[in-house]
């Protein structure tokens, strides 16, 4: 008897443990949602927007914000859409004039993204993937003398690109680090009486690594 169950359990072993396994093999599939954080950097670009020669004028602070998505995998390739909310603690200093890239002081303000990636499966838990689309984000403007925000603000239309790598914790947290560049190119001012600007060009550059923790439904 002492032999018959030993001899079930064994086998019912065998049986339970490549399904457990399959169970929780990573799907890269489905909606998600992640909490982001990093570096941002927010600077004239390549065509200087002002011309007291300071090509490098930059602001940079930290990044934090939410995002979301959803993915498909086609196999060893996994495709998706996403969308991001995020803000910064980015912002002109009071005594350095020479970090306002064009825009006078300012505060980096909220940043709207949304995109599409494409990545490939390095392994069963890895994926490495690149990403692109649309941004649209605010700079908030500060009094000469404060760090009062004064209800008129820039918003900067543009696109961003990155890469990054995704790890799978489980069938259903992951945690993944990831590099974009964004480029501005247009924008335009909403006053503090509530007019708007007409759109204008401008060449604003910005850069950011973060890490990101989130769950796969």
């Amino acid at each position: 008897m002492r032999k018959l169950m030993v001899a079930t359990l064994l086998a019912g072993a065998t049986v339970a443990t490549p399904a457990l396994a399959q169970d929780a093999n990573p799907t890269f599939t489905g909606p998600r949602v992640e909490a982001i954080l990093g570096y941002d950097r927010t600077g004239a670009g390549s065509d200087v927007d002002n011309d007291n020669g300071h090509d490098d004028q930059k602001i940079d602070g930290l990044l934090y914000g939410v995002g979301a998505g959803y993915d498909v995998n086609l196999g060893s390739a996994v495709v998706g859409v996403e969308g991001e909310y995020t803000d910064s603690t980015a912002k002109s200093s009071r005594n350095d004039f020479s970090d306002q890239f064009g825009f006078g002081r300012v505060k980096q303000g909220r940043d709207l993204y949304i995109g599409a990636r494409a990545g490939i499966l390095a392994n069963p838990a890895t994926l490495v993937y690149v990403k692109g689309g649309y941004t649209n984000t605010k700079l908030d403007v500060l009094a000469g003398d404060t760090n009062q925000e004064t209800d008129a603000n820039f918003k900067l239309d543009g696109w961003r690109i990155g890469a990054g790598v995704e790890r799978a914790i489980n069938a259903n947290t992951f945690a993944k680090v990831e590099y974009r560049y964004s480029k501005y190119d247009s924008a335009h001012i909403d006053y503090m009486d509530g007019a708007t600007s007409s759109e204008f060009d401008i060449d604003t550059d910005r850069h950011q690594v973060v890490a990101s923790v989130g769950w796969r439904f």
